[in-house]
């Protein structure tokens, strides 16, 4: 359809939503387009209404699709019926009337401080190429908070060494600066010897053994690797280890709008999930001053 193609065209390049981001919502689209033509055949995308969404969201719910998938194809359609409000094609938002199912709100995994620890300074890594950047890799997940996608499309021109700081291109093309732990240099300058040999002209910092650029299931694989070696979380992704930058950094008195900013957040709403993890440093000090505990 022209208007599901206008939109996306318009998350694109105007809202400039990353790739991921625009390809769910075409997905989503796609999917509600294909249940209204099931379900009562040739239809007007610009007269749809809240009953017939409140009918997807039910079929939905009846096939088993979780809640929190249905918020965000909901919260899908409500951006696509603004958008076209905001181009006069339509004078209401349908979508708006629908709530979205209540969601348990999980807690982020992280790993604890001594099993990064150990992992960062027990020699784990080899002292190859692939062990180099690989323990570069974790160091700048865990030790700037960077997403995978950031981490990456790092470029050699990302890295400041000398002020230990990383410039990264965060969701919708916002640029920001964040610093790292000092001892990070240390394992830039061994990666960046043995990365010359590999392909010294590529623009990408991070290269597979072949010198093209690394891969989100190479970055997965390996921090997977390299966790199952120091904890039993059940999740271990790059992810993980932003949620434990984030975490860290409150248990230990980082103010919650520094961190908001060191993580790119556009909202504070989204640093704040991390609050209700910092219960290990509440707990620590209740066994410190409570005189029963």
């Amino acid at each position: 359809m022209l208007l599901l193609d206008d939109y996306i065209k318009y998350l694109q390049y105007e809202k400039r939503c990353s790739k991921h981001t625009y390809v769910a919502y075409r997905n989503d689209l796609d999917q509600f387009v294909q249940f209204m033509n099931d379900s009562v055949g040739d239809f007007d995308i610009k007269n749809v209404s809240s009953k017939d969404i409140r009918r997807w969201v039910m079929s939905m719910m009846d096939h088993g699709i979780s809640a929190r998938s249905v918020g965000r194809k909901i919260s899908t359609l409500k951006s696509f019926y603004k958008y076209l409000m905001r181009e006069d094609v339509i004078d209401h938002n349908p979508a708006q009337l629908v709530n979205s199912p209540k969601v348990a709100k999980k807690l982020p995994t992280y790993v604890r401080e001594e099993n990064l620890n150990q992992l960062l300074d027990l020699g784990l890594f080899p002292s190859d190429f692939t062990g180099s950047r690989d323990k570069l890799m974790i160091s700048l997940l865990y030790g700037a908070g960077v997403r995978l996608a950031e981490l990456k499309n790092l470029t050699m021109l990302s890295v400041d060494i000398n002020n230990f700081t990383v410039r990264v291109m965060g969701k919708r093309q916002k640029e920001r600066i964040v610093p790292f732990p000092k001892e990070v240099k240390v394992f830039f300058n061994d990666y960046l010897e043995k990365r010359v040999e590999i392909d010294g002209n590529s623009n990408y910092l991070f290269l597979t053994s072949k010198g093209e650029q690394v891969y989100d299931k190479l970055i997965y694989r390996v921090v997977k690797m390299h966790l199952s070696m120091v904890t039993t979380v059940r999740k271990k992704s790059p992810h993980v280890l932003r949620h434990s930058f984030a975490t860290h950094l409150l248990n230990n008195g980082a103010d919650l709008n520094a961190v908001k900013e060191l993580l790119g957040h556009a909202n504070l709403s989204a640093t704040q999930i991390y609050t209700h993890t910092t219960f290990e440093q509440l707990k620590k000090v209740y066994n410190q001053a409570h005189p029963r505990s």
